[in-house]
């Protein structure tokens, strides 16, 4: 059911906008007595779900009994991201995620079926993998919060990304992300209806009928001057609310361009990127953008690590973003990556597969380390003084010198293509 629908390119919804589209869903929902809210990590920072969380706590009170973050694989929060993100929200309503342990499976989608959407890229069951505190919580009412913005493994985030990746184990996480870098980056991005969305459209279907979820998801989009604006808020339990946000998404978070860019700077928010694992938005987001042969420029002042689990760290360290038919044969032949495909599927993510270079500038990362994982490197301090993230406008720019750029100062926020890519 679609209870709540409302969006635009035109829009920019106010905190009293948010809170009012809320409180009608949960009036028409009525009379609960258990809730779990599951809002993303400080990794969708922008997505509002942080506010909209407070929202929940200061409608339902004693009745939020859980918050459990969608970390999928990402580091637990900590208290000064927490603080930042949810505000006054009580600490003791936290929980952690962990990928590895904290598990229950729902059932198990057939090979044949994620072999039959895949178009043969991939062979595997994949199991439906939740947090064990949605089935054993006793909640009547879990809502997953979030943004809904072109994605490079499910083609565009959240809805049930939430559930079966963000709090979904080890074996889910690693064989959706493999599916979708097998099938290809540039066939999924920016769009609704992907191999690996149709996997979790079925364990929704198959397993999931018992779990009382509802979708409360946001539209998130820069202006012409840059400053972000909430477009739309869609919320419902089925999969109307998904495809509205989508269509939206897809209007307002994909820049087509006219002709491939040859030199592209982008710029991580070192609040926000401290890793390539997260950081590699950057590449992932732009590739259907840079031209062969053309550079794309990381500045990325917060970076000091490859993964944000020891384990992937090391994967990344040893085997490097060396493109995708290295990183396919290096899978075959290496246990190793065998059973931690989702970073396998990252090593594919992070490279331009020889296209165009990709410069990283990281703040905490040696020139040996960046080099030895198949980036080139430069100096932040050298390199932010001749693309100045503060002086340089989202879009192009003509230097001093007259040296153009195209430059993005959050890749979070969307989806660069030029045409003859993606159509």
């Amino acid at each position: 059911m679609l209870y709540y629908s409302h969006g635009s390119a035109h829009l920019d919804l106010s905190s009293d906008d948010l809170r009012a589209g809320l409180r009608e869903v949960f009036q028409k929902i009525g009379q609960v007595s258990r809730v779990l809210a599951i809002p993303p990590d400080i990794t969708r920072y922008h997505s509002r779900a942080g506010e909209l969380t407070r929202m929940v706590w200061d409608y339902y009170g004693d009745k939020l009994t859980d918050i459990l973050p969608a970390l999928g694989t990402h580091k637990p929060m900590t208290e000064v991201e927490i603080e930042k993100m949810f505000g006054s929200v009580p600490r003791h309503l936290f929980r952690v995620h962990n990928w590895r342990k904290d598990l229950t499976t729902l059932g198990i989608v057939p090979a044949s079926y994620v072999n039959e959407v895949s178009e043969g890229a991939v062979n595997y069951p994949w199991p439906a993998e939740v947090n064990r505190l949605l089935v054993e919580g006793g909640h009547d009412l879990i809502i997953s919060i979030g943004q809904v913005v072109p994605h490079e493994v499910v083609g565009m985030a959240n809805h049930n990304k939430n559930i079966f990746i963000g709090t979904g184990g080890s074996e889910g996480i690693n064989k959706s992300h493999f599916q979708g870098a097998a099938y290809g980056m540039e066939r999924i991005m920016g769009r609704a209806d992907t191999p690996v969305r149709r996997v979790l459209n079925y364990a929704s279907d198959h397993f999931a009928g018992n779990l009382p979820l509802l979708y409360v998801l946001t539209v998130v989009a820069a202006d012409e001057d840059g400053r972000l604006k909430t477009r739309g808020l869609f919320i419902g339990d089925g999969y109307e609310c998904f495809e509205k946000a989508a269509e939206l998404s897809l209007e307002l978070n994909f820049a087509l361009v006219e002709k491939p860019l040859g030199k592209v700077v982008v710029y991580l928010d070192p609040e926000e990127f401290k890793s390539t694992w997260l950081g590699n938005k950057a590449i992932y987001r732009t590739r259907m953008a840079v031209a062969d042969g053309g550079e794309l420029i990381i500045l990325a002042p917060g970076l000091r690590e490859f993964g944000e689990d020891e384990e992937i760290d090391r994967l990344i360290r040893k085997y490097g973003y060396f493109g995708t038919d290295q990183v396919l044969l290096l899978t075959e032949k290496n246990e190793d990556l065998t059973r931690n495909l989702s970073a396998a599927a990252h090593l594919i993510h992070g490279s331009s597969d020889g296209r165009f270079e990709i410069t990283y500038c990281p703040g905490r990362l040696t020139r040996d380390e960046i080099e030895g994982a198949g980036f080139k490197y430069a100096s932040i301090d050298d390199m932010e003084k001749k693309y100045n993230p503060q002086l340089l406008r989202d879009g192009r720019n003509t230097l001093p010198d007259g040296e153009e750029v195209f430059f993005i100062s959050n890749p979070a926020l969307g989806l660069w293509a030029c045409k003859e890519r993606f159509f």
